[in-house]
């Protein structure tokens, strides 16, 4: 028999869920106001929805955010795996603490700072910013928690398998490529989901190194924000939150059925 919850505890339990997701479901919920006042219900309506496929400028906020996720995910995870096989080296190699320390930096660093970092080194070399300037920047910024994800599966990993591919005479580039990456994959998967939503979700960094042409959702919506809140805004938050509540039900059933 389970232990029962003490009424304290639970009361405290329901105020922080409350907290957290009280403000997404009333979100969620004016989303479908009939009224342009998000703070007064004017009745059921959609059209805020349908609203949203004339809407140009966001439309295209949210291509260039999805673009520039993709590319800087897909970068990020291959060189976060490479950093974490290189950092996964028995023996080490010189300068190894320093590189180790330099990747997780961006972790613990202020967003402000690489922003503006990174701005002072794109108008040093005299690089236009735009769409690639962004997505050199959130390469960045990611390739660390790629990096921390992948090495904390190699630490995990069975040795005794590569040691078997290589007791059987696989090379290196081949023991890689047939037994590592594969006992990786779920690591990998991981990191780049992870950078996908780091990616998408950034608004500091993006602000300093965007150009004309290149401006990312979270950019979008906090300048609309500034001029006041309409239910056109919680219409597009609400379909994001719906595309992450799907993508969790289906990791979360695929890891279910693998399970089982």
């Amino acid at each position: 028999m389970s232990p029962r919850l003490h009424p304290l505890a639970l009361a405290a339990l329901l105020l922080g869920f409350a907290f957290l997701y009280g403000p997404i479901l009333l979100l969620i919920v004016y989303s479908f106001n009939d009224s342009r006042l998000v703070t007064v219900w004017g009745g059921f309506s959609t059209r805020w929805y349908a609203n949203l496929a004339a809407d140009g400028p966001l439309i295209e906020a949210t291509l260039t955010t999805l673009k520039v996720a993709f590319a800087s995910a897909s970068l990020a995870t291959m060189l976060g795996t490479l950093a974490a096989l290189a950092l996964d080296r028995r023996g080490g190699f010189p300068g190894r603490t320093l590189f180790s320390g330099l990747l997780v930096a961006p972790m613990v660093m202020p967003e402000v700072i690489i922003g503006l970092s990174l701005l002072l080194l794109f108008v040093a070399l005299g690089i236009d910013r735009g769409l690639w300037t962004i997505v050199a920047a959130h390469t960045t910024f990611t390739l660390c928690f790629v990096t921390v994800v992948v090495q904390a599966r190699l630490r995990g990993l069975d040795r005794s398998l590569i040691e078997a591919a290589a007791d059987l005479g696989a090379p290196p580039a081949t023991i890689l490529r047939t037994v590592t990456l594969p006992l990786l994959l779920p690591a990998i998967v991981a990191g780049f989901l992870l950078a996908f939503t780091l990616s998408m979700d950034d608004l500091v960094i993006a602000s300093f190194v965007s150009g004309p042409g290149a401006t990312t959702l979270p950019m979008r919506l906090y300048s609309q924000v500034r001029l006041g809140v309409t239910p056109q805004i919680n219409a597009i938050s609400t379909l994001l939150i719906a595309t992450v509540a799907v993508s969790v039900l289906i990791a979360s059933l695929l890891t279910a059925r693998r399970g089982a």
